[in-house]
Parts: C-alpha cells; structure tokens; sequence
C-alpha cells in the first residue's frame, strides 16, 4: 500500500471531538502516516499543539485566518515565536487573504469597514511570514478573492519564506505564478467532484515536486464520501484521482508528494 500525507487537517474542530483517536487510526490504516492538523487562531494552534503531542502522527501549524483577523490582537508575533520553538509545529499559518465575504455587504458596515479588514488582513499576514523568515519555517497559505495583494504580499519575502496555496482551485497560469515565486500548491477532495474541471487541468499540469495532497477535514470529502464529514484517511480517494490526472502510479505520487512535504515542512519527522 502506498503512503501519503494530509498536509492540511483540522483535527481540533468539534466535529471530531467524539471519535478523534479513531480518525487517526483510520488514516493510518489507509497508509496516511503523517497529517498537520491546522491552526486558525491563538486558541485553534494550541490545541493543535496538543493534539500533535498526543498523536505521534500528527503535526501542528500554527497561525491566525485571515477571516478572523478583526478579533486577532495587535501584533501576533511574540505568541507565535513561542509556538514556532515546538519541534512538531512544522509550519505558520493558515494566513493570507480573504475578500470573498466583506463587513461591506451587510447593510450596517461601509467601505470603510472593508478597508480596515483588509488592512488587518494584510497587516497579520506580513506578521505570520516574518515569524516563518525568522525561524526557517514555510507558510500555508489561505486565499480567496483576494489572487493579486495575496502574490505581491508575498513577493518581498521570496527567498526567506515559502507558501503552499492550500486547497487550490484557480487557473493553469495561477498556479506558474504560484511556482514562479518558489511556493506549492495543494490539491483537496475538490479534485475528484465532477464540475472541477480546473483544478483537475492544474493537477494534470503541476510538476509531481511542485504540489502536495490534503483534505482541507471536516469540508471537502471527496467523490463518494461527497457531503460527510471528510477525514484525513479519504487522501486515498484524493490520490486515485490524482494519478489519474498524472498518469503515473500510485507509488510514483506517493514518493513525489511525501518528498515534497518533507522538504516543505523541514521539521516533519
């Protein structure tokens, strides 16, 4: 049986508190032997810390959603370069942008009120990458209406720092950009729903050392646990339709994909 990793889990949502160990088990049963589960605030990173202190297969990112970035505090910085000493906390983030949903849609905010979340978005997004510059860390990176500031946010820390586009569901030429700046792209359940004709075109077109394979857990089961809760055991079905994509074997993507990681995730052990 092949291996693979789920690089992008949230192991700490409710969703699992009732039958959390029995994830895990399953994942490994399914030949997933590693998973980073996720962190989206300060609370969400310490519990992911402890879930990957108690599950010898489980890692830890820590950071702060942009969607959330209106209640993160002033300057993230000092808690995150605590985080970041933990040695199974192998990446900072989920960070980058969202303008999908803005406070300007709802009849009591303005457009002043988009400009300030933005604003904060930016501000808690440049915090996270200086943290992952200063301790030799990559970063996972959330983006969603927001393709432009997101790409020259990150310009300036090319060479210090890199980023897997979690969950990526743009175009072809996004994701050469995504190369062209030295960063990854991940590929979810997404890939295996029939109306994803592009992000089945970037899996065709991405480098086997170019992108990563994740569930995004609980969103995103793929094709047939499509509408249940996803868990990280369903990166098997994720990896069928991939090497269908690649037209390679399921041992060529297994090397590929946990290479990949490893060296994206240096403390991934």
């Amino acid at each position: 049986m092949s291996i693979f990793f789920d690089t992008h889990a949230h192991l700490d949502y409710p969703d699992y508190a009732p039958d959390l160990a029995e994830v895990v088990a399953r994942a490994q049963a399914a030949g997933i032997t590693k998973i980073i589960s996720i962190g989206t605030s300060m609370d969400s990173s310490e519990r992911a810390i402890r879930l990957a202190e108690k599950f010898p297969a489980v890692y830890a990112a820590t950071g702060w959603h942009p969607t959330e970035a209106l209640n993160a505090p002033d300057d993230l910085r000092p808690a995150l370069r605590e985080f970041a000493k933990h040695p199974k906390v192998v990446a900072i983030g989920e960070t980058g942008l969202d303008y999908h949903h803005l406070p300007g849609e709802k009849p009591e905010f303005t457009a002043a009120d988009d400009a300030r979340y933005k604003e904060k978005q930016a501000e808690i997004f440049r915090q996270q990458m200086e943290v992952a510059a200063e301790f030799g860390l990559n970063c996972v990176i959330h983006q969603r209406a927001a393709w432009d500031d997101t790409i020259a946010q990150m310009r300036p820390f090319i060479g210090k720092t890199r980023g897997v586009f979690h969950c990526f569901g743009e175009t072809v030429e996004r994701m050469r950009q995504v190369f062209e700046i030295g960063s990854l792209v991940s590929f979810t359940g997404i890939v295996t729903f029939k109306n994803a004709h592009n992000v089945r075109d970037c899996a065709a077109a991405a480098p086997l050392d170019k992108f990563m394979l994740e569930t995004d857990c609980p969103y995103l089961a793929p094709v047939p646990y499509r509408g249940k809760r996803c868990e990280p055991a369903y990166v098997k079905e994720i990896s069928e339709t991939v090497v269908q994509m690649k037209n390679c074997s399921p041992e060529a993507l297994s090397t590929a994909t946990c290479k990949t990681a490893a060296e994206f995730f240096p403390k991934l052990k």
